[in-house]
């Protein structure tokens, strides 16, 4: 399903990211579960009419469905949190700042506090993103020749 939002500029499109259902889908089963536990307790216990509880527990459900498309963007990662963990490199000395070259797009970087400076050249570790700028680490060479 493709839903239109404003950003910057105008109107944009954008679909939803594979497995946000899924993850919509697994947090609202506790809470059906709930409701349907309780609608068991009164169907037992206090003689509550199974068409009502069938009902009560088909609502609960729809209203699931309802409300996706208005939330959905907040079970998102986003695009910022994707670029945790990947890895490039640095394209001019980080010390504490710099540019790093990151699946062809160059990012403005901070060395993560505590570390030392990383050289042009050396591989790093997107540990976290602040706004625009990424917080790296270098990456010890032999780990980075593990992953070619």
């Amino acid at each position: 399903m493709l839903f239109r939002f404003k950003e910057k500029g105008g109107l944009q499109s954008r679909r939803w990211a594979p497995g946000v259902l899924g993850k919509y889908i697994l947090l609202q089963l506790p809470s059906l579960a709930l409701v349907i536990a309780l609608l068991v307790i009164l169907y037992e216990y206090y003689d509550f009419p199974v068409q009502y509880a069938w009902a009560v527990a088909v609502a609960w459900a729809a209203k699931d469905a309802i409300l996706y498309p208005f939330v959905w963007r907040a079970y998102d990662a986003g695009p910022q949190r994707a670029m945790v963990g990947l890895t490039g490199k640095a394209r001019e000395a980080v010390d504490p700042s710099g540019y790093v070259e990151i699946r062809g797009e160059l990012w403005r970087a901070q060395v993560e506090e505590g570390a030392g400076p990383i050289q042009a050249g050396e591989t790093v570790e997107v540990l976290d993103v602040q706004g625009l700028t990424l917080i790296v680490r270098p990456v010890p060479e032999r780990a980075s020749r593990a992953e070619k």
